[in-house]
């Protein structure tokens, strides 16, 4: 039985921000759902950067891990890039072990994130 993974996706100017708001993203199917629905979203809308907001995240399986690879793959496309905000410091280890720490930008919270926007 899948589990919703709950996002939340909102834009304004060109910066979007996907709002994970399931603490444990673990289900194989939710995590394909909310997948397709931010490649969707980017497809749609190219956001010159995007905020992956990991605020009350507790936990996620290594497919996310994949999720943001591929999107930010999507969004280098087309010089767009991709930032994690308000991640709990376990999970953030997670990005130390695999060297993903190197590849994306990390800060405290969304507004921080927005905020750091290059053009």
């Amino acid at each position: 039985m899948e589990e919703i993974v709950d996002v939340k996706i909102t834009s304004e100017d060109s910066v979007a921000v996907v709002a994970f708001k399931t603490a444990s993203i673990s289900d194989v199917e939710g995590i394909a759902t909310a997948s397709k629905h931010i490649k969707d979203f980017v497809d749609e809308n190219h956001p010159i950067r995007l905020i992956f907001d990991f605020r009350g995240v507790k936990f996620f399986s290594s497919l996310v891990l994949g999720v943001l690879l591929e999107i930010r793959s999507k969004l280098a496309s087309y010089n767009g890039e991709v930032a994690i905000s308000a991640i709990n410091p376990q999970l953030h280890k997670v990005f130390k072990i695999t060297n993903l720490d190197k590849i994306f930008t990390f800060f405290p919270d969304k507004e921080a994130a927005a905020r750091a926007v290059s053009y």
